[in-house]
């Protein structure tokens, strides 16, 4: 029941999914300069890709460099962008970014999402009213009653955590290699390697990274994510390691290159 709620509050598609983000939509007829870019970013791709122009969002208050895409089809998919994205990025690691999130829409990927939201927010609230019922019941002393829904709580608060421990792990094994698939379609969209990966190295070499601070609900969302906006690792990284990403797209780039930027960068921020 509880994720059938969940997947019910997301029925409106992707736009309900930008809303409750914090997402703030962009109209056609904008003349700010970064998001009239995103805009006819984000038309470009839809071209080279074959899908139908998104709805645009931008989560205003977010500094971190991140994107996602939500909905259950490309019929009512967004798009979504930090403010950070818009500021940091130029115009070929923005286009970079932005392909990387239509491979999830033509892949069916926002589906997919979207339901592992529902399952993992059931099963978390399994393991929530089990524990509620342990830290607050009072049935009675020791009565037989008492005792059964004491027991049925333990089980269920059990349950509850452990199925949300494997839930996590399935969820990020699945993510990692959509990520991977995602990254070598945006390369196929924008027939080129530097956007992407430039991208990817302002993420690693930058402070804010691709955190999402105003969010209380970002793990929740994360395998949604262009990059990890909560910071997991190991068995729960919904995506894989940054340099990892950067050598698929660049064989010969190094690590110690990435620590040269990241001084470069703390000294003088990039600006798009």
């Amino acid at each position: 029941l509880g994720s059938l709620y969940r997947v019910a509050s997301l029925r409106g598609g992707g736009e309900s999914v930008a809303l409750q983000m914090g997402g703030t939509p962009i109209g056609a007829d904008t003349t700010d300069f970064n998001l009239r870019r995103l805009r006819n970013v984000v038309e470009e791709i839809a071209i080279a890709s074959g899908v139908p122009v998104p709805k645009i969002f931008v989560l205003e208050h977010e500094a971190g460099i991140n994107a996602f895409a939500a909905g259950y089809s490309p019929s009512d998919a967004v798009i979504a962008v930090t403010r950070g994205a818009l500021d940091r990025l130029n115009r070929d690691e923005l286009q970079g970014v932005v392909a990387h999130e239509f491979s999830h829409v033509l892949n069916g990927d926002m589906r997919l999402n979207i339901r592992l939201m529902g399952v993992l927010f059931g099963i978390l609230m399994l393991g929530l009213i089990g524990r509620k019922i342990l830290q607050h019941g009072r049935f009675g002393g020791r009565s037989k009653g008492a005792g059964a829904v004491l027991v049925a709580a333990l089980i269920a608060m059990i349950v509850g955590y452990v199925g949300l421990f494997f839930g996590r792990m399935i969820k990020a094994s699945v993510s990692r290699q959509r990520e991977k698939l995602a990254d070598e379609s945006a390369v196929q969209f924008t027939r080129q390697t530097s956007g992407l990966a430039g991208a990817l190295k302002k993420i690693a070499g930058l402070e804010e990274g691709s955190r999402l601070n105003e969010r209380n609900d970002a793990e929740e969302v994360s395998h949604m994510l262009f990059d990890d906006g909560v910071g997991f690792s190991g068995l729960f990284a919904t995506h894989p390691p940054l340099i990892e990403r950067i050598q698929a797209l660049e064989p010969q780039f190094r690590a110690d290159e990435l620590r040269t930027l990241q001084q470069r960068w703390l000294a003088t921020p990039p600006n798009g």
